[in-house]
């Protein structure tokens, strides 16, 4: 099939076959007919299977009829953070380019009045992240009476974030005749209430079982010792063994202070690396992206708001510098490389603590992963070192220290020990009594000799004091 069968507009067919795409993918093929007839469609595919176009191509059929009004966007796509929200801007931007719609994008880290002005202007698509669509409601600057079509991209992230409850209050604002395009790549249990919740009469388009992974990805797991400085010593070596074949590698933490600690060592040890993380400012997080897309880092450290959704189609491998806690988590991390038919490696650092959390990504994904060296049991201890090597510090005195820790050194002799304070020289007074010098001096102005005090009045006798008395 190709895109021709779909019902799609010559406007879009003609933007799609300018961007060089013929042929849909089994999630496009199967959900934009449905979404075109105005039925609502709950979308289940794996990332990277290309759910953004089959939500976008639609839409853009629907809304060559129509005008937007001011501060009344005729449709409204939800996503969990700001760089799957940019780049659905940048899917409208590309598909579009034949239309004159005017696109908002209301995400953090930008200026509030700058949005107002796009909402004023009218918008026919909006696409926003759920805290900053709520602010601009609050605000009275935005009115949800007019949408048309409702889009929830990334679902089972959007419970991860948790969202539920402001999509719930969303849902409340926007008109119960709308049609409601919801996509996710797991189905969890709460997943499923919320399609009953939202959905009216959907039709179900899966294109491969929740919660499995590319067959084009290698995956391994790799042992590793519990220590920072060890997991980092490995990750080095894993780089430097695949060589030539890296092309270039997202390195994933569970924790954004990991990030920040990873990507110093990377780049300390000459490695061109990047990072990226929820507590940078946007300016900086989408330059970091398109400096990874373009090549012009080969590494780039992450946390999960890279996991979901981003559109770099030509990563080669992927490094999980943590095990993910979140089973799901980890099929969405090895999902940015294998991605378009192209082949992909995956590599996750395990210690011992981490092993049960391998054990239920394993039952999520359906198969084992295989290690690359060995399993655990095979850890030995150069693998997993006790203790941090110090700087400026020599094995002798290192080990001498330790000893003296553990009371293994024999303690010196107190005779050739010097004691810390001299005994006080001993000097005679005028009197030829023994003085300690050590003893502390009187204060100057106490040490000056006082005049000794007067008897009665001394020399200031009152007059009358004087007359002699009558005997």
């Amino acid at each position: 099939m190709t895109f021709d069968g779909l019902g799609l507009s010559p406007k879009v067919l003609s933007a799609v076959v300018d961007a060089g795409y013929t042929t849909p993918t089994p999630i496009q093929s199967g959900a934009i007919p449905h979404a075109l007839n105005g039925k609502d469609v709950l979308g289940i595919a794996q990332t990277g299977t290309g759910k953004t176009a089959s939500f976008v191509l639609p839409m853009l059929t629907r809304l060559e009829r129509g005008r937007a009004r001011a501060r009344m966007p005729r449709t409204l796509i939800l996503e969990p953070t700001r760089e799957l929200a940019a780049q659905v801007e940048e899917n409208f931007t590309k598909y579009g380019k034949n239309h004159r719609l005017n696109i908002s994008l209301l995400i953090g880290g930008v200026s509030f009045d700058e949005q107002e002005r796009k909402l004023e202007r009218g918008a026919d698509v909006l696409i926003a992240t759920p805290g900053r669509l709520i602010d601009h409601f609050e605000r009275g600057k935005l009115l949800l009476t007019g949408v048309e079509i409702l889009v929830i991209d990334e679902a089972d992230r959007m419970l991860d974030m948790g969202f539920i409850p402001d999509i719930e209050r969303i849902c409340k604002m926007i008109p119960f005749t709308r049609q409601t395009l919801f996509f996710s790549a797991t189905m969890p249990p709460e997943i499923t209430k919320l399609t009953q919740q939202f959905l009216q009469a959907p039709v179900r388009v899966e294109v491969s079982k929740p919660a499995s992974t590319g067959v084009n990805i290698s995956q391994h797991l790799v042992k590793s010792g519990s220590k920072p400085w060890a997991k980092r010593a490995r990750l080095r070596e894993l780089i430097l063994a695949e060589g030539d074949d890296l092309k270039n590698a997202i390195i994933f933490c569970n924790r954004k202070t990991d990030v920040a600690t990873l990507f110093q060592s990377l780049v300390r040890h000459e490695f061109d690396a990047g990072a990226l993380h929820g507590d940078m400012d946007q300016r900086a997080r989408m330059t970091m992206l398109e400096n990874f897309r373009r090549g012009n880092l080969s590494l780039l450290v992450a946390s999960d708001v890279a996991a979901r959704g981003l559109d770099i189609p030509d990563v080669s491998h992927i490094f999980n510098f943590d095990v993910p806690t979140h089973s799901e988590d980890y099929v969405h991390r090895i999902g940015r490389t294998g991605r378009a038919g192209r082949s992909g490696k995956a590599f996750t650092l395990v210690t011992r603590s981490e092993e049960k959390y391998v054990q239920g990504i394993e039952k999520l994904i359906g198969q084992d992963i295989k290690w690359l060296d060995g399993d655990l049991s095979t850890l030995n201890e150069t693998d997993e070192p006790q203790e941090r090597p110090k700087r400026g510090r020599t094995d002798k005195t290192r080990d001498k220290r330790k000893d003296v820790r553990s009371g293994k050194a024999e303690e010196p002799d107190k005779k050739d020990v010097e004691p810390k304070e001299k005994p006080a020289a001993q000097s005679q007074d005028r009197n030829g009594v023994a003085r300690a010098n050590d003893q502390k001096k009187p204060d100057r102005q106490k040490s000056k000799k006082e005049p000794e005090a007067p008897i009665g009045f001394g020399d200031n006798v009152p007059d009358f004091m004087k007359v002699p008395g009558k005997v």
